[in-house]
């Protein structure tokens, strides 16, 4: 049987976060493979009650045998933040750039599961060979130091894969793009390339980091009283950035949050920042006079765990915002989180708070490339096949047609999670997806790994929107009651509203009185059919369908 040179995406295209990325080459029943990048997303923490997302990879779990590594392109993450809760399924060598391979490290020896990971460093601009895949290690600029793109070297043909990259002049910290190796693989000549889609509907190009520092100083110097910027953590660059904007306008900056603190000790240990004046933790800040302070923290997304949220409900224990104080969201808005950034500007306008964000002046800018940057990448790759990754379907979908129709890509194949793409051998012709693999999604909740679509999780969702009921009913053996029915609810009626639970006690006690005999003494349905008169009553009285459960006591 002939070989074949295949792409499977786990996580990461057909939605923003969670990147996880297969490559597979060998006979179609038995290749090899390598794993590029397994990226965390983020849940609202309200819908289901936890905050990590991780990919569902049974399908490589199954064949780990046949798994030669995982590369890691860099340190954001949704590119490696599942690694802490996943590699045990994969039990495989983890290769990365140096920068992001002490972030993972720090990662692991923190409060994520360390499971022995061995992390190996891939330098920037190396070379190195894992099983059939040859891979060649591109500097890239992103909003993070030492991103890399990839050009995976197989016996079919060559993929480029470009992981998040932008062309800056100015990017503050980190190198620029590596052009000129880009145009050498081209010339080389590029079978397929798997390409960011995040910013496919901006039209141009993306402003350079380095032009921030400027506008960013002038934001800050028209406040007199307390600043707040909240930012990606990962966003070096941003920092220095902003640490020379509050230096410019006399002001010591104070850090908020965790993630921020574990960045900096990372760039630092990698010879980033070390000109910068040390940090302060927030135990400083409320020694600090308004107008020389300036306070950098996690939440930018509305994550309601992160700093910002807890600052702006009074549930941080040493910061506190004040009406006149100023808060500057230096982020874009990540889809699927505009409820949660909208409720944050509201309450912060409400206490009247001033919100300044990338709407209003220039305080923030992509790390990911505009349309006229997707095209530059394409005129210097020129690949056969072009594939989007990186994007909701909707960018999938523009990528398509830009790379199709505007570009003139010979063969454009969109694949979203789970798509088995053929991009080379076997029986087929043009690329094309050949088949699905099974994909989905786990909830962290705790120390353990859940199905996100699991019953458990169903059972979250239904008790958030309907509460919860349990009926105590202690019986003799016949099932004649010892004392009245208890009702007991949980999110379902407020302190003034008990009367509605005595109801729903004598409903239970009115079910008990009309049972036979046969049904008092068998336990399962003496269970049911009280159990589904309270829930009755309940949807009667409340238009509620509660989880309703009931404990049976034989005395």
């Amino acid at each position: 049987m002939n070989d074949e040179l295949l792409f499977v995406p786990l996580g990461g295209a057909g939605e923003i976060g969670m990147n996880t990325y297969l490559y597979g080459i060998g006979p179609a029943d038995d290749p090899d493979w390598l794993m590029v990048d397994c990226g965390i997303t983020f849940s609202d923490g309200i819908s289901s009650g936890v905050d990590v997302i991780v990919p569902d990879l049974r399908f490589i779990a199954e064949r780990r045998d046949k798994l030669k590594g995982l590369v890691i392109t860099h340190a954001h993450e949704d590119h490696l933040g599942a690694i802490p809760y996943l590699w045990d399924r994969l039990q495989c060598p983890v290769y990365a750039p140096p920068f992001a391979a002490a972030f993972l490290r720090k990662k692991l020896s923190g409060d994520a599961p360390d499971a022995g990971v061995p992390v190996h460093e891939f330098p920037i601009g190396g070379r190195m060979k894992l099983g059939p895949f040859d891979l060649e290690s591109v500097p890239v600029t992103h909003s993070i130091p030492e991103a890399t793109a990839l050009a995976i070297r197989t016996k079919l043909g060559t993929v480029l894969h470009t992981g998040d990259f932008k062309f800056d002049s100015k990017p503050v910290v980190g190198g620029l793009t590596d052009e000129t190796a880009l145009m050498r693989i081209g010339d080389e000549g590029v079978l397929a390339m798997v390409c960011d889609s995040t910013n496919v509907f901006a039209e141009g190009t993306v402003a350079s980091e380095g032009s921030l520092l400027e506008s960013m100083t002038q934001v800050i110097g028209g406040f007199r009283n307390r600043v707040v910027v909240s930012c990606f953590a990962s966003n070096v660059a941003r920092l220095l950035t902003i640490s020379r904007a509050a230096e410019a306008n006399g002001r010591s900056v104070v850090l908020v949050g965790r993630s921020l603190w574990r960045i900096v000790e990372t760039a630092r240990s990698c010879g980033y920042l070390r000109d910068t004046p040390e940090f302060l933790d927030d135990r400083n800040a409320k020694h600090l006079p308004k107008e020389n302070t300036l306070i950098i923290s996690t939440g930018c997304q509305g994550e309601p765990r992160a700093a910002l949220p807890r600052i702006v409900s009074e549930a941080h224990p040493r910061i506190r915002l004040d009406k006149g104080d100023a808060v500057l969201f230096s982020s874009r808005i990540i889809p699927g989180n505009e409820i949660a950034i909208a409720r944050l500007h509201n309450e912060l306008i409400r206490r009247g708070i001033e919100v300044v964000t990338e709407r209003d002046r220039p305080i923030h800018v992509s790390g990911h490339p505009a349309r006229g940057e997707m095209m530059h990448m394409y005129d210097m790759v020129r690949p056969q096949i072009a594939i989007p990754m990186h994007g909701e379907t909707i960018h999938l979908k523009e990528h398509r047609r830009l790379a199709r129709d505007i570009i003139g890509i010979p063969r454009v194949v969109m694949a979203e999670n789970g798509s088995m793409v053929r991009l080379a051998g076997g029986d087929g012709g043009a690329a094309d997806i050949i088949d699905s693999v099974p994909v989905g999604a786990f909830a962290v909740d705790g120390n353990r790994l859940v199905a996100l679509h699991g019953e458990m999780m169903r059972s979250r969702r239904r008790a958030l929107w309907n509460g919860t009921v349990v009926v105590t009913l202690v019986t003799d053996k016949r099932g004649r009651p010892i004392s009245p029915p208890k009702i007991t609810t949980s999110g379902l009626v407020e302190n003034d509203e008990l009367d509605i639970e005595d109801e729903a006690a004598e409903a239970a006690a009115a079910a008990l009185g009309s049972l036979a005999a046969k049904v008092l003494t068998d336990n399962d349905a003496l269970t049911e059919a009280v159990r589904i008169t309270v829930r009755r009553f309940f949807r009667k009285a409340l238009n509620k369908n509660p989880i309703t459960t009931v404990h049976l006591v034989r005395v």
